[in-house]
């Protein structure tokens, strides 16, 4: 086994030496002017990522947590909304509409495709308080449109809510000029630090919405959270060594840092999908958070990631649900060197290789230059 462990999933991905170098300091109190400085720096870096005025608000959970925020801070028990179910994370909204008292409209997409703003046409009505969508849904590789679907939400006056869990820091998404109400992520993605802390930021109709919401919220109350903010403080105890990792890792989006992180994941996006055509695999979806190749029907795909991860200490994932065993799933997000990738893709050829698939000299050839050109 390779003793170089190399994490290529899409999420948790791996962290920086720089901001695991700030994981082991010794850690401070979250009440000393030391970290109400951080915390506000970190804070204000939150709202050029997100690209928006409005505050961002850090959560000491994982994205789930933001997820649940959004839905209790922004709407009222008996509430109609539409959902988008197009894979595990559209299903995890609708199980929580429902136990908060919700009305959801559920639009099923089927799993590997997009949503289409006319599939929302088909089910508003005059009740609908918002529509929850996931910019890219992790389960599945897809990218939805979202600058289009809430173009259609502002035009029908209803809440956008939009999951960018995978999606920030990887993909184009503008908060304030594409009009999206509820923005949220997490850490363990894009943003290259580990799991638990989430990030939430509302648009001034989110908020006023949150001033009107009656679901009962207490841990999540965004109303308390950035009114401690507003102090230099956290609600509740700050998650320190995390914030003060994040503070690190957001020097990687200073500038025209965002844009190029953007451009870094659609390219190892690009070598991996010209990668997995060469060998002739199809490509079940993409997008620049992730790519899911189907995996050849003679192949336990979760033998294969087992062998792959055991034998190359190399990590991906692999299908949920009517997917398990038929994908894997390879991250573009984090921090992700070319040999990392090459590593990575290297290892799967092997195995592939091992496991009896056939591959000819060529088509090996043509698909190991291709990550090698990134």
């Amino acid at each position: 086994m390779n003793s170089q462990y190399t994490l290529l999933a899409p999420g948790p991905v791996q962290v920086p030496p720089e901001v695991l170098e700030e994981l082991a300091k010794p850690v401070i109190h979250h009440r000393t002017p030391e970290f109400t400085s951080i915390l506000s720096r970190v804070l204000d870096k939150l709202q050029r990522v997100f690209l928006t005025d409005q505050p961002v608000l850090i959560l000491p959970s994982t994205g789930s947590g933001a997820m649940e925020a959004a839905l209790v801070n922004t709407l009222k028990v008996g509430d109609e909304i539409i959902i988008v179910d197009s894979g595990k994370f559209g299903e995890r909204w609708v199980k929580m509409a429902k136990l908060f008292g919700c009305k959801p409209i559920v639009v099923s997409v089927p799993w590997g495709q997009t949503v289409k703003v006319s599939d929302l046409e088909a089910v508003v009505t005059e009740n609908t308080k918002a529509l929850f969508c996931q910019a890219v849904e992790t389960s599945t590789a897809v990218l939805h449109p979202i600058e289009d679907v809430c173009k259609w939400c502002h035009e029908k006056n209803i809440l956008s809510v939009i999951d960018a869990i995978s999606a920030l820091g990887s993909c184009e998404l503008k908060m304030d000029d594409w009009k999206i109400d509820v923005l949220v992520s997490g850490s363990q993605k894009a943003f290259m630090i580990p799991t638990g802390l989430a990030f939430i930021s509302l648009s001034q109709k989110a908020w006023k919405a949150q001033s009107e919401s009656d679901i009962p919220k207490f841990y999540f109350d965004l109303k308390q959270e950035l009114k401690a903010n507003e102090k230099g403080q956290t609600f509740f105890s700050s998650s320190v060594s995390l914030i003060r990792a994040l503070d690190v890792a957001l020097k990687y989006f200073e500038g025209d840092g965002l844009k190029k992180i953007n451009k870094r994941s659609l390219d190892l996006q690009m070598a991996t999908v010209e990668f997995f055509k060469s060998l002739g695999l199809e490509i079940y979806s993409s997008c620049p958070s992730l790519t899911a190749v189907t995996v050849p029907a003679n192949v336990n795909g979760d033998l294969l990631r087992a062998k792959i991860e055991k034998e190359y200490n190399v990590t991906f994932m692999g299908g949920q649900d009517q997917l398990k065993g038929k994908i894997i799933r390879i991250g573009h997000i984090g921090y992700i060197k070319p040999g990392d990738l090459y590593k990575g893709l290297d290892a799967f050829t092997k195995t592939l290789l091992d496991m009896g698939y056939a591959i000819d000299s060529s088509s090996l050839k043509r698909a190991l230059e291709a990550i090698r050109e990134i």
